[in-house]
């Protein structure tokens, strides 16, 4: 038997991810800060890289709780 869609705390779920993502951001960023004259072209660019994925995140995230704001306005 299916269980019933439940959406009552996408909204926190999501607030939740991007809270985590932006912690995340920040720690790349210190990192980058304090090694950035030791490591490598390569992994500065994957960081970076990585950062911009997560900024792409958090928007795909907001557009998400937009959207379930519609639902339960529904």
């Amino acid at each position: 038997m299916a269980k019933p869609d439940n959406r009552a705390d996408n909204v926190e779920h999501l607030q939740q991810s991007i809270q985590n993502t932006k912690e995340n951001m920040k720690e790349a960023e210190s990192y980058l800060n304090e090694f950035s004259s030791e490591i490598s072209s390569t992994e500065l660019n994957q960081i970076e890289e990585k950062n911009e994925r997560r900024k792409e995140s958090i928007r795909g995230f907001q557009e998400e709780i937009k959207d379930e704001s519609a639902f339960s306005k529904e």
